[in-house]
């Protein structure tokens, strides 16, 4: 996984509530191995026909948003079934970042896992930076997670509460894997005096 410390980039506002993990990532495709490009099925029943035409007001199909690498959502975002696949999909797509009032529980663990940040910021806030997004599209958003602060350009900093185990994993760029070899010293001085 790669390291997050800071991003600042282009943000999708997904001005629903209650996006849940099939529309994230529709059920027919969770028989795919890890290694399909899984961010070409995100959002796909809401971002194309049928025929494989995109639809056109779909929010990731206008070309500010096509870049996104934040996504700035109403509440309960990816709630719904504990699939994986769904963060992997927008992990794929190239988002690092989802910033909501809540999300599916299952969904923030599972992007704990696999390196995509997850930040709560009150409603109010939320509804306020898809406001800006929308009347401006090319506005950044700023994540400072070494900080824990979120920020439109010219605005306040929202603080963020994050587990500091979690934050570790996604400074250092580690899975759960990844960190318990970083502990494999310890592991080694423990069995040794263990067996002794």
């Amino acid at each position: 996984m790669e390291p997050f410390t800071k991003l600042t980039a282009n943000a999708l506002p997904v001005a629903r509530p209650n996006v849940d993990t099939d529309q994230l990532l529709p059920a027919r495709y969770l028989q795919k191995p890890r290694s399909a490009p899984f961010g070409d099925f995100l959002f796909r029943d809401l971002r194309f026909n049928a025929d494989g035409s995109e639809k056109p007001d779909f929010v990731l199909n206008k070309p500010f948003y096509r870049d996104a690498k934040i996504v700035v959502a109403e509440e309960n975002f990816a709630c719904g079934s504990s699939r994986e696949h769904a963060v992997w999909a927008l992990y794929d797509y190239g988002v690092r970042a989802v910033i909501a009032p809540s999300l599916g529980d299952i969904f923030s663990s599972n992007a704990a896992k696999n390196g995509l940040l997850t930040i709560i910021l009150p409603a109010p806030v939320v509804a306020g930076m898809i406001e800006a997004l929308q009347a401006e599209p090319d506005l950044e958003v700023a994540v400072d997670l070494e900080a824990q602060t979120v920020s439109l350009p010219n605005g306040p900093a929202h603080l963020f509460e994050i587990d500091p185990y979690r934050k570790r994993l996604l400074l250092e760029g580690l899975d759960e894997l990844g960190f318990t070899l970083t502990q494999l010293p310890a592991i080694e001085a423990f069995e040794k005096t263990y067996a002794g």
